[in-house]
């Protein structure tokens, strides 16, 4: 297995179109997580059928956010997407989140090359309220079995706030 940190590019984030990788499918209940340190994907946990995932999850490669791991990303397709892949974004905003009191963005975005949508999901705003509600609530109960009140969804930021969140973890990876 690759080490994504080394062979991928974050991509052009001033555009809006970056690489993120999948590490959970919509649907699943498995917590698969990207160990930087062995360059392979491990299955953290099985999650409860109640807490499965809402839409796609992964992250952006050649980043860390204040959480020490690497920023995350919710993928938007219709469909899930398989653990291991990689593809191409365009950004549409964020979810401001905290786990354990330290900041755990969620970058939203959508395939670059969506034929289903015609390119028609340009915002979080396209998304739909439900979605966001449905995001919000995930999000604030996921982890009510383990350690209750462990998170707090703080709001959501357009796609400028999510490429300065970016940059931030961009640089924070550098370093």
């Amino acid at each position: 297995m690759p080490d994504f940190n080394k062979v991928l590019e974050t991509g052009d984030v001033d555009s809006g179109v970056i690489n993120t990788v999948v590490e959970i499918s919509k649907g699943s209940t498995l917590k698969i997580e990207w160990d930087r340190k062995r360059a392979a994907f491990m299955l953290d946990r099985v999650e409860p059928v109640i807490f499965s995932k809402p839409c796609n999850y992964g992250f952006i490669p050649q980043t860390l956010d204040d959480d020490g791991d690497e920023l995350d990303t919710l993928i938007v397709t219709e469909e899930p997407l398989p653990t291991g892949i990689y593809l191409e974004v365009n950004v549409l905003g964020v979810l401001e989140f905290e786990d354990d009191s330290e900041m755990d963005h969620k970058v939203v975005v959508v395939p670059a090359d969506d034929r289903n949508n015609g390119g028609m999901i340009k915002t979080l705003d396209d998304l739909g309220e439900r979605w966001k509600e449905q995001i919000v609530h995930h999000f604030t109960h996921y982890k009510d079995l383990k350690k209750p009140g462990s998170t707090k969804v703080l709001g959501w930021g357009d796609k400028a706030k999510a490429i300065e969140i970016i940059k931030e973890c961009q640089e924070r990876f550098s370093k």
